[in-house]
């Protein structure tokens, strides 16, 4: 069984409630978890925040649209996973993050079969970036991520969940996945009011012809509306 968990929180430094901003009418994490859903791969998808009062109305939210939310600490995002995976050690978990609203299913279940045909400890398309950012997918050993529980670990290693796997390369098996040609100048994630109002467009021109639209969709859209591009650069 491939678990996935989507994490996501209310209290973003840079844009507070982005998850909860409506895109096209509906609330950016529900427009999230609506793509993932869509993978082939996954069989179990949660939606990991936290027990802060200010996650409240983004967990209500998920759960009236009837899917799992799970609620753990708010900064020790690692142990919120711990919670979420009741799997043996062999099993699979793909972590996504709720401000990735244009993540491409087919992208991760290429990331997924991936890990499951390496048998790495540790499969990501982020660990050399040739995907645009935004399209990030983490797969993972169940076993892998309690073994880095276990130790002494830094601050950010808890909140970032899996650092502590591939800071370890001497430790953990890890696989990149690449794709040609390289995109990993292209900023496709929400993080500023400038990523937001990208995606918004994106599915104002994109999401009526349809829903599933992919990168190769979104690629094509840029290439007749250039001044639609954000890039790394760009942000802030």
């Amino acid at each position: 069984m491939v678990l996935a968990i989507l994490q996501a929180r209310t209290s973003s430094h840079r844009l507070p409630g982005k998850v909860l901003s409506p895109i096209l009418g509906v609330p950016l994490i529900l427009r999230a978890l609506e793509r993932v859903s869509r993978s082939e791969q996954i069989d179990r998808l949660v939606l990991a925040t936290s027990t802060d009062p200010s996650d409240d109305a983004l967990a209500a939210a998920v759960a009236e649209a009837g899917y799992v939310v799970h609620r753990g600490p708010l900064d020790d995002v690692l142990s919120r996973f711990l919670q979420v995976i009741d799997g043996p050690d062999d099993s699979t978990t793909v972590r996504l993050t709720g401000d990735n609203v244009l993540t491409d299913p087919a992208v991760i279940d290429r990331v997924i079969q991936a890990h499951l045909d390496s048998g790495a400890d540790y499969t990501a398309n982020t660990l050399e970036r040739t995907f645009p950012r935004g399209l990030d997918v983490e797969v993972f050993r169940a076993g892998a991520l309690r073994s880095v529980a276990a130790l002494a670990l830094e601050p950010d290693e808890r909140e970032h969940v899996t650092l502590g796997i591939y800071r370890r390369p001497e430790v953990f098996a890890l696989r990149s996945v690449t794709q040609e040609p390289d995109r990993s100048e292209l900023r496709w994630t929400v993080d500023y009011p400038e990523d937001l109002a990208f995606a918004r467009a994106v599915y104002e021109h994109l999401f009526a012809d349809d829903p599933a639209f992919g990168q190769d969709d979104i690629v094509a859209l840029l290439a007749e509306h250039p001044e639609m591009i954000r890039r790394e650069s760009d942000q802030g």
